[in-house]
């Protein structure tokens, strides 16, 4: 079980989704993404299986949930820098993202 200090330690925060390219070289279908959290952390790139799920156009500006004190993971010819997070979509194909359900929200703010 993990303790409340183990959670506080992961650095969860806000980011905005200002660019989505394909990445074709994946083993499995996936974006790459540029996600804007705010000015403390910047700007900053992910890998994400969200094809099949969502379309280039509808990720475009979505406000995500990103893991970004985990260290940068090479996946393919690409580097991500952060996690964004999610659940496995029931389809079988891909990854459903954790949105805010209200946009009163500041970008980069911290998962309390």
């Amino acid at each position: 079980m993990a303790t409340i200090e183990e959670f506080d330690a992961i650095n969860i925060r806000l980011g905005k989704i200002i660019d989505v390219q394909d990445f074709p070289e994946a083993r499995k279908p996936a974006f790459k993404l540029t996600i804007d959290l705010g000015s403390e952390i910047g700007t900053k790139r992910s890998s994400v299986q969200l094809v099949g799920t969502y379309e280039k156009e509808e990720l475009q500006g979505l406000l995500v949930a990103c893991v970004v004190n985990f260290p940068p993971r090479q996946v393919g010819p690409f580097i991500s820098e952060v996690l964004t997070l999610g659940f496995k979509n029931t389809e079988g194909v891909g990854y459903v993202l954790i949105t805010p359900s209200k946009s009163s929200v500041q970008l980069g703010d911290k998962l309390m």
